[in-house]
């Protein structure tokens, strides 16, 4: 399963990874059920986070641990169902993980990082449920498909042939109906652009290496990487253009002759900036996001809402002060609201629709593009696209890049809008609505620690999405079949086990 979060490509393995877990759960104790899960968290975490260890190791180390605590709490639960189980395991097994990563999205803060329907983020036809269920609806199928092949095993080693077929029909009745759907909903775009408007905005990715973002003697490189960078993105004739996360070398406040320079350069260019800066107010720290117009005049601020716990601030300072002495965590404030930046075309590339006017679009700073609610937060007050701006840079060449990348790719669709990426060392560039990865900044093929820039023109339209409109209900309907499965389903004897 890890190898499925490697960089995308690897996708099929998720369907079959937990095959051999199940296998051999048969008989085993509670003892037994814990150890065999929990081992099995471990590898697998310690294969899919390895990258967190350029920060921290021992943090790493505990947050494997922790981790893989939910692996075996996901065994403890479906442990008594999987002995003598009835159909009905079906529904269960992927409920109880789905329940499982939602948990783990929020406690402690959250960390939905690597849910199991992100290993499937270039598997277009599939994904496109994520418009009705988000991403837990994908990580649903992905683990009903590892239970029915468990199932379909011990129906044939059996002779169960009713089991087989009552396993077997409904399955392939419901995957035909989700790529049936992810089709449509494909090949309904391709007919949809005509007469919508065009947004040409152009992502700068300047590779700034991080043993340098913040050296004092080297902010005059910073700031001409991206002057550069900038200069040849105008050829392109602009809307907006998006710099990354903190990339301004400087605390803004602290350092306004770079802040200066910065907004004179913009009023040069003529051209509105969006760039990301540590900004301090009131004696706090805030990791922001910043809007230039045309004049270099500051037009409005989004400070982030959630931060990264032990990276940024650290939760429960009393218990965990003495991770300070472990990871580099720094004092970053909280924001205090969702904030839309406006932003006016220059020239329409597609006739304008009726609505014209300026365009309204959130952005998510950092990992702030794994929390759905939080993108959600952002088109429900009106946004017409999302943009993430990040710094990558501290996990080196690995696949943290397009483990975040699948995110992303995960908010445009739940939402039907564009997202935009400019990613410091990458990946930046666009995701459509329809979760395609189309223009990233590259070359050869290398999208990650490398400079260079890409201009899109965006299609602003608002498309129907009932996953924007109410959440986080598949996972409602979760804990309702697991509860009805668990009081009103009991099991019956005999050799038609799962496991």
């Amino acid at each position: 399963m890890a190898l499925a979060f490697s960089n995308g490509k690897l996708w099929i393995f998720a369907w079959f990874a937990f095959v051999p877990l199940f296998l051999i759960l048969n008989n085993k104790s509670l003892r037994q059920t814990f150890l065999l899960f929990f081992i099995a968290g471990i590898t697998f975490w310690s294969g899919a986070i390895y990258w967190l260890a350029n920060v921290t190791l021992l943090g790493t180390i505990l947050l494997v641990l922790y981790l893989a605590l939910y692996f075996a709490i996901f065994g403890l639960i479906i442990r008594p169902f999987t002995r003598n189980s009835r159909p009905q395991i079906l529904l269960l097994i992927p409920s109880a993980w789905v329940l499982l990563e939602y948990t783990r999205s929020h406690l402690l803060t959250g960390f939905p990082w690597a849910l199991l329907g992100y290993s499937q983020y270039l598997n277009l036809l599939v994904i496109q449920i994520a418009d009705i269920t988000g991403i837990w609806g994908v990580s649903f199928l992905v683990m009903l498909a590892n239970a029915a092949v468990v199932e379909i095993i011990w129906s044939l080693k059996t002779k169960l042939w009713r089991r087989l077929t009552l396993i077997t029909i409904p399955t392939v009745l419901l995957f035909c109906l989700i790529l049936s759907y992810g089709y449509s909903r494909l090949a309904a775009v391709n007919s949809a652009a005509a007469g919508q408007e065009a947004l040409r905005i152009s992502v700068i990715q300047g590779n700034i290496p991080q043993s340098l973002k913040w050296e004092a003697r080297a902010r005059g490189f910073v700031m001409d990487r991206y002057f550069n960078l900038t200069d040849a993105a105008l050829k392109d004739s602009p809307d907006l253009i998006i710099w990354p996360e903190a990339s301004l070398p400087v605390v803004l406040e602290e350092e306004p002759d770079y802040y200066a320079s910065l907004a004179r350069y913009v009023k040069t260019t003529g051209r509105p900036l969006v760039f990301g800066a540590v900004t301090n107010r009131d004696n706090l720290y805030y990791n922001s996001a910043l809007l230039l117009s045309r004049e270099g005049e500051l037009l409005d601020r989004y400070d982030k809402l959630h931060l990264v716990p032990f990276g940024e601030y650290i939760p429960f300072r009393n218990i965990f002060s003495f991770l300070e002495t472990i990871a580099p965590i720094g004092d970053i404030a909280r924001g205090k609201k969702y904030t839309l930046f406006n932003i006016q075309p220059q020239d329409s590339r597609i006739p304008v629709s009726a609505a014209g006017g300026a365009r309204r679009f959130g952005v998510l700073i950092c990992f702030e593009d794994v929390f759905p609610e939080l993108a959600r937060g952002f088109t429900n007050r009106g946004a017409d696209f999302l943009v993430n701006i990040t710094n990558d840079a501290w996990f080196g060449r690995t696949s943290e890049s397009y483990q975040h990348l699948a995110a992303s790719v995960f908010r445009a669709i739940e939402n039907r809008v564009y997202l935009v990426r400019s990613a410091n060392t990458g990946v930046s560039g666009f995701i459509d609505p329809q979760g395609r990865v189309i223009f990233l900044v590259d070359k050869k093929g290398n999208a990650v620690f490398t400079s260079g820039y890409k201009t899109r023109d965006i299609l602003i339209r608002r498309q129907a999405s009932l996953y924007r409109r109410y959440g986080d209900f598949p996972v409602a309907l979760c804990l309702f079949c697991i509860l009805y499965i668990a009081l009103f389903k009991r099991s019956q004897p005999g050799k038609d086990a799962l496991g």
